[in-house]
């Protein structure tokens, strides 16, 4: 598949050319040609389609098997937090180590994020102590407070509280209309109340 014939008065910030791949050499993706514009983008499909497996691939988290990605010079923002290595890691190790991968972190997103998201009182906790949400919740602080070029975000919601569902939902809605930033997202399908700038169905493309 491919979007690349889009038009725009904006260059793409993230670009696949018949990219290829999966987790431990399975082919999930297959010959993938799609280019992501400035704004907010959706990544759906059923269970097992290669969500996650293209999140990856665009970060560079998981080698292609085939074609290749065309990313921004100053960073593509991915990470994964459920694995068991980082159960000792507190949670403002975790934002420190983030943050020094990413130059253009801003600390009054992350402050207000830890305020809305109520994470002050975890700050000092190691991972392993949090519930499934906060840990996700985690991540989402530094997502979104690491302003990268290119944000990738696996299933935000999960496991959320709804007061912070609203939270991430206000941001995604108003990054769909950033002209220089993109923020794709894979989930299962698109909130109602959000409105992303294109969704890449990946059970349509099966082969």
């Amino acid at each position: 598949m491919s979007n690349t014939s889009q038009t725009s008065a904006l260059p793409p910030v993230l670009r696949s050319h018949v990219l290829s791949g999966g987790p431990s050499g399975e082919t999930v993706i297959h010959d993938l040609s799609y280019a992501w514009w400035p704004g907010l983008h959706w990544v759906c499909g059923d269970e097992g389609s290669g969500k996650t497996s293209l999140l990856r691939l665009l970060a560079g988290d998981l080698p292609a098997l085939q074609g290749r990605v065309d990313r921004p010079s100053d960073g593509v923002f991915w990470a994964d937090l459920k694995g068991s290595e980082h159960d000792q890691t507190t949670v403002q190790a975790c934002w420190d180590q983030l943050q020094a991968l990413h130059p253009n972190w801003q600390h009054a997103i992350e402050q207000d994020l830890i305020e809305a998201l109520d994470m002050e009182r975890h700050r000092h906790k190691p991972l392993f102590m949090l519930s499934t949400g906060s840990r996700r919740k985690v991540m989402l602080v530094a997502a979104l407070a690491a302003c990268a070029r290119v944000t990738l975000l696996d299933q935000p919601f999960v496991s959320l509280d709804q007061v912070s569902v609203r939270v991430i939902k206000d941001f995604l809605s108003d990054a769909a209309a950033h002209t220089s930033r993109a923020w794709i997202v894979a989930d299962y399908e698109v909130p109602q109340d959000l409105t992303p700038n294109s969704v890449l169905d990946l059970s349509q493309l099966k082969p």
